[in-house]
């Protein structure tokens, strides 16, 4: 039985997983509706034709095989970010769960900013999250632009039932008489149109006989509602545009919020579940979805039968993910890759999915975080110190250990034989045995951090220093250190070059001292030090990334953007890696020893070797 990450099994109610003791995952309000939905039958009537369609392709057919169908609905005008995860994670997770379907669909209504690089791109992102939309042997990937008809039959019915007309008002003058918060709207003086002039005008629109905003096609609500949403909205507007997918076959696309109803009804969703701001737009889904299913007496006598089976989808609204020290925008995201303030879409500092694949941030983590936060009503903020917590557990149960030097020093072993070179043992991950040990090359010359040693040592300083004279004249030792997985060395002295800089760290080793060999326990230092073999080091370019903010409200306020942008978000170094590392395939994790999750970048064409991004640091450098 498969299980998501708190541990639920799949399918199984809160109140039932509760009595037998399996974990729950954190509040999420949606599970106990869809429990309740379950408990009552409220959707086990539904019929499934196989596909998308009106009544007619349902009606008759088997019992839907899917408890529940939920979808994830992105427009296809730009990269998936960190709040699309968390929408992908919950709707993908509620359909696996529940032994039901998510469709995987695209908005795509907007013809003039849409394309199929962002398609390709978005369904990448969503296999790599960890989900597919095949079930119950039928692949769910859809679009609204394959119903286009269907959404234009919809609105000649609308109009044939009294409950839409064509409006030639201009744009500004719709806005006027719309009114506000606190007054009424006023009718259109095209309100009252007949049928047939209505049918006519807008067949006209669908022929291209109109210039863009000559006219619009509104529903007929009520232009004294509260909500402003329910004051005859438009539902197709003139757009001589070609479509991605369509091409010229359409000059009249629909509006989101009447192409979104329609396509969760085709395609039998169950749970329609959107982020906060469509709230006030749910009292328009239920109203097309209403008009559109049921069966209406038409002055004449003829009866229209609804288009779309019952019982309709539900819309449920749950807050989107804030998270501090990024921004979400979509406009502001544009602004930093317009400005050049970051490399692209892909900058691992972005928070785009390609951009924390790139990161060297994992899917699992991902959902982890989603599980975490769980699903709210309300708005609340999440700190970014929860993502990275999320990151590094699970990076530290999938990241095999490795050793890298970032701040290069060279350590001189004087006594060591120039020519011997040999083995010390290191294991690929210290709390899990299985895995194995590594052999990791040791000889004369070595790489150090320039941290580990210090010419004039501060108190409580246990790491490499250089023999000395105390306050009492007498003369001291230098320190003695373990090489981690090797020798006990004993420093000896240094060298600098004419500008001052220290360049070289003498020291003399103990032969018998080497980690895991008969009396190296004798050894009792303090110190404990990585290194790699200078002979033997990969050298590689290795990228320090942290948080594109510093602050934690990016922009709160009036405050320009650019001015929170974090100076030091990136810093780039030369590294010593141990050779292993050479060999290291993009999109490989480990754990740099002392430094953090790194996952290896792209391929350097002329040495054939990786670079490497950090992903995250071992422990939060942000806390207060």
């Amino acid at each position: 039985m498969s299980k998501h990450p708190a541990g639920r099994p799949s399918g199984v109610p809160a109140a039932q997983a509760a009595q037998a003791g399996t974990p729950l995952p954190a509040s999420n309000f949606i599970r106990h509706i869809i429990d309740e939905d379950l408990a009552r039958g409220t959707n086990a009537a539904r019929t499934w034709g196989g596909a998308p369609g009106p009544a007619t392709a349902h009606a008759g057919q088997p019992v839907d095989p899917a408890k529940i169908r939920t979808r994830f609905p992105p427009e296809p005008n730009g990269y998936l970010h960190f709040g699309h995860a968390k929408s992908i994670c919950l709707n993908f997770g509620l359909a696996r769960d529940y032994g039901g379907a998510c469709h995987m669909r695209f908005d795509d209504t907007n013809p003039e900013k849409e394309g199929q690089e962002y398609v390709d791109a978005i369904l990448d992102a969503v296999k790599w999250l960890g989900f597919g939309w095949d079930a119950f042997g039928t692949e769910h990937l859809y679009f609204a632009s394959d119903y286009f008809d269907f959404m234009y039959q919809a609105a000649e019915h609308l109009i044939e039932a009294g409950h839409a007309y064509v409006d030639s008002l201009s744009a500004q003058q719709m806005r006027t008489l719309r009114g506000t918060l606190t007054e009424p709207g006023k009718p259109s003086p095209y309100r009252e149109r007949g049928v047939a002039e209505n049918l006519g005008l807008f067949r006209g629109m669908r022929a291209g006989r109109f210039a863009e905003g000559e006219h619009v096609l509104r529903a007929k609500i009520d232009m004294a509602s509260p909500n402003i949403n329910l004051r005859d909205p438009a539902i197709y507007r003139i757009r001589k545009a070609a479509h991605h997918r369509t091409g010229d076959a359409w000059c009249i696309y629909p509006m989101y919020t009447y192409a979104h109803p329609i396509e969760d009804a085709l395609e039998n969703i169950t749970h329609s579940i959107c982020t906060l701001e469509f709230e006030d737009q749910r009292p328009f889904y239920d109203w097309l979805l209403e008009r559109l299913s049921e069966s209406t007496t038409l002055p004449d006598g003829r009866i229209l039968d609804g288009l779309l089976l019952r019982p309709v989808p539900r819309q449920y609204e749950f807050a989107r993910l804030n998270l501090t020290y990024v921004v979400l925008s979509k406009r502001k995201l544009i602004e930093l890759v317009e400005e050049g303030l970051v490399e692209g879409w892909d900058d691992p500092r972005m928070p785009t999915l390609v951009g924390a694949r790139r990161r060297g941030y994992t899917p699992e983590g991902f959902r982890l975080f989603a599980e975490r936060i769980g699903v709210a009503k309300s708005d609340s903020w999440i700190d970014y110190a929860t993502l990275e917590e999320c990151m590094r557990e699970d990076l530290n149960e999938r990241a095999l250990r490795r050793i890298a030097v970032l701040d290069p020093l060279k350590l001189v072993i004087d006594n060591y034989p120039e020519a011997l070179e040999e083995e010390c043992q290191a294991p690929n991950h210290p709390q899990k045995p299985d895995w194995g040990r590594r052999s990791v090359p040791f000889s004369k010359e070595l790489w150090i951090e320039r941290e580990d040693f210090m010419e004039a040592p501060v108190k409580g300083y246990f790491r490499l220093f250089p023999p000395g004279v105390n306050a009492a004249g007498e003369a001291t030792p230098g320190s003695r250190v373990r090489l981690r997985y090797g020798f006990v060395i004993e420093c000896t002295g240094f060298d600098k070059d004419p500008a001052g800089r220290i360049v070289a760290v003498h020291c003399n080793y103990f032969p018998d001292s080497k980690s895991g060999t008969p009396g190296s326990d004798s050894y009792k230092v303090k110190g404990n030090i990585h290194w790699v073999s200078a002979r033997h080091a990969c050298t590689a370019e290795v990228r320090l990334y942290d948080r594109l903010f510093k602050m934690p409200h990016p922009g709160a306020g009036d405050r320009d953007l650019m001015l929170d942008l974090n100076p030091d978000s990136v810093k780039t170094v030369i590294g010593q890696l141990e050779p292993a590392l050479r060999t290291a395939k993009p999109g490989e994790h480990y754990q740099f020893e002392r430094h953090g999750y790194f996952v290896a970048d792209r391929i350097d064409p002329v040495t054939g070797e990786p670079d490497f991004n950090r992903a995250v640091t071992l422990k939060d450098t942000w806390q207060k």
